[in-house]
This record gives C-alpha cells, sequence and structure tokens, in this order.
C-alpha cells in the first residue's frame, strides 16, 4: 500500500469570511453622503466622483442621494448587501 504525503501547498484551507462593509458604506453615506465617500468604501471610484460633482454643485443638496442609499444599505440583510453592492457591484441604489 501506498502512503499518501501531506502537502501543505496542496492543502485547501477554509476561506476567510468575505469583509461585509454594509455599516460603514451606511453610516459614511447618511453622514457625508454629499462627499460620495461610501462610493470609494464600496470600490466605485467613478460613481463616487459623481456623487463629489453633484454634492459641490448643488451645495450639499445632492447629499440627499447619498442619505436614500445609506438607508437602503442598512436595512438590507448583510448577505443581500454583500450579494448586491459588492459581488453584484451595483452602482446605484
Amino acid at each position: 500500500m501506498e502512503e499518501t504525503k501531506h502537502e501543505a501547498w496542496n492543502t485547501s484551507y477554509p476561506k476567510a469570511q468575505p469583509e461585509n462593509k454594509k455599516i460603514i458604506a451606511g453610516i459614511l453615506a447618511i453622514v457625508f453622503g454629499y462627499l460620495g465617500i461610501h462610493k470609494f468604501v464600496l470600490g466605485y471610484t467613478q460613481e463616487g466622483i459623481i456623487q463629489l460633482v453633484i454634492g459641490v454643485v448643488t451645495c450639499g443638496i445632492g447629499g440627499i442621494i447619498g442619505f436614500i442609499e445609506g438607508i437602503i444599505y442598512l436595512t438590507k440583510s448583510d448577505e443581500e448587501f454583500y450579494q448586491t453592492y459588492q459581488v453584484g457591484k451595483r452602482g446605484w441604489f
């Protein structure tokens, strides 16, 4: 009988839990929505720049978009948020 060797390079380890950015993105969206910081945290650079420009041009009134997004982020379940915004890369609402 041939004995099987345990090779470290060929061993699968359980994957770490994916980082869920729901709470930080939600709070940043509510507090600093007009700056688009929550978009940058989620990796949406283009959307973040658009949000920043809208916030500056409207003197912060465009921040209502971020406020609404923050509420949406925080009301979704962790898994739904992760699948929608981090895996599915849905940029708006």
